[in-house]
């Protein structure tokens, strides 16, 4: 791992839990939740997990989603790959409790997602290599301030860790509305040794990509006059 810190040490900047949760979501987090979610006991053994093993079959590709929010973006994607596994991670209970009451609602196969409720960065260190196709990350904190920005989740470090997991070819995909965060990932990711850019002309970050599925906070965005960037880098 990167860091020799316990668990129960680990710092995830911000608020856990927010708005109390209706009896529905209540349900999801207390009885669907522990059927799909990893442990802290999976990380303790000392051993890399192999994603692959927690599924019941084995797919020909893996996806993980860091910081799903609502689960818009991620539900929609089990919905429409249906040849996909997904591993999303979470740390507030809100955001958890969305995506389950849509995947519950929505009658979606539970059985192609597993899920973790705390730091994304924490599950993944415990990754066995070469064991995803594609690592989202769409419109993250920016923490706009200098002496925040090692809470980024784009960092050189963080990158060493998403190339190790990465096949190669597979994309790390990245958005953001705030300028600034954009100039900051894209310079922090063209730097790294194990990544190029695939843009080849201004459209191709300043549009979405083909059946790019758009969530309910980049419409927003939009509607409040905010420009997206659309990264996306390839594991060399």
């Amino acid at each position: 791992m990167a860091e020799d810190i316990p668990l129960e040490k680990r710092r995830l900047y911000g608020r856990r839990i927010g708005r109390p949760l209706g009896s529905a979501r209540q349900d999801a987090i207390d009885n669907l939740l522990p059927k799909l979610s990893f442990s802290k006991n999976d990380l303790e053994t000392g051993q890399k997990i192999n994603p692959l093993t927690c599924f019941d079959k084995a797919y020909p590709k893996m996806v993980f989603e860091i910081g799903f929010g609502d689960g818009e973006h991620l539900t929609a994607m089990l919905q429409k790959d249906v040849n996909t596994a997904f591993i999303g991670a979470e740390p507030f209970i809100n955001g958890m409790a969305s995506l389950l009451t849509q995947v519950t609602d929505k009658k979606l196969d539970h059985s192609r997602i597993r899920l973790w409720m705390d730091d994304a960065i924490m599950l993944l260190e415990n990754f066995t290599d070469t064991c995803l196709d594609e690592i989202y990350i769409l419109n993250p904190d920016p923490w706009p301030k200098a002496r925040h920005y090692k809470r980024r989740i784009v960092s050189s470090k963080n990158l060493d860790l998403f190339s190790r997991l990465l096949k190669r070819g597979g994309r790390l995909i990245m958005t953001t509305d705030v300028d600034d965060l954009a100039e900051w990932m894209i310079t922090q990711t063209v730097n790294h040794r194990c990544f190029t850019w695939s843009a080849k002309s201004s459209s191709d970050w300043k549009n979405p990509p083909k059946d790019w599925i758009e969530t309910k906070y980049e419409r927003r965005g939009k509607i409040a006059g905010r420009r997206q960037s659309y990264l996306i880098f390839i594991r060399i």
